[in-house]
């Protein structure tokens, strides 16, 4: 995926990136910054089957989406102009697995900082809900069921859903979804 850099970076000349979950606890990229934010137009929600990461084909698991409507509290890490291209290729690497179904499609959306109210681009994975394990609303009994039994290359998706949930609690965000489901797993 060929992408102009230079069209992705703020006013400032930095490169922002929304992280709504595991990017929230490993980003896995250098940052100069990371300031709570605010995206709105979107929520994070458990709505894509995982097969690999989270879980396997005879047992999927879950992973989180960015899916339409609502809001969604996170984190944005702040990225120097410089490392851009190599920030960029590092996470379409992860989130667009070359070979792998198309999950995520990756967009630029603007956001709020919460600690100094400035808006800015950032680059977001929002669910793809056009891929075949884009799952969307599911009762909370059906997400709990899997992630307390999915297991992947990344590990367990309990894990995965108490990393995100601890994760957003340091933050002082509450997410009433992720908590129902958190409940039925039990710790």
């Amino acid at each position: 995926m060929t992408t102009d850099i230079a069209s992705l970076l703020a006013p400032d000349g930095d490169f922002y990136v929304f992280a709504y979950g595991s990017l929230i606890w490993r980003p896995g990229f250098d940052h100069a910054a990371r300031h709570p934010a605010l995206l709105r137009g979107f929520h994070r929600r458990f709505c894509l089957w995982s097969h690999r990461y989270r879980g396997t084909p005879e047992r999927p698991g879950l992973v989180l989406g960015l899916d339409r409507g609502g809001a969604c509290r996170g984190v944005v890490f702040r990225v120097p102009g410089r490392a851009a291209a190599e920030t960029l290729a590092y996470l379409d690497a992860r989130e667009l697995p070359d070979g792998g179904e198309v999950v995520y499609r990756r967009r630029l959306l603007p956001l709020m900082l919460l600690d100094d109210g400035r808006r800015v681009p950032a680059i977001a994975y929002v669910a793809n809900r056009t891929c075949r394990l884009y799952c969307g609303k599911q009762p909370t009994e059906v997400l709990a069921r899997a992630i307390d039994t999915g297991h992947g290359q990344m590990g367990s998706n309990r894990d995965y859903l108490f990393n995100t949930l601890d994760h957003l609690g340091e933050m002082g965000v509450r997410d009433r979804g992720l908590e129902a489901i958190a409940t039925l797993v039990g710790r």
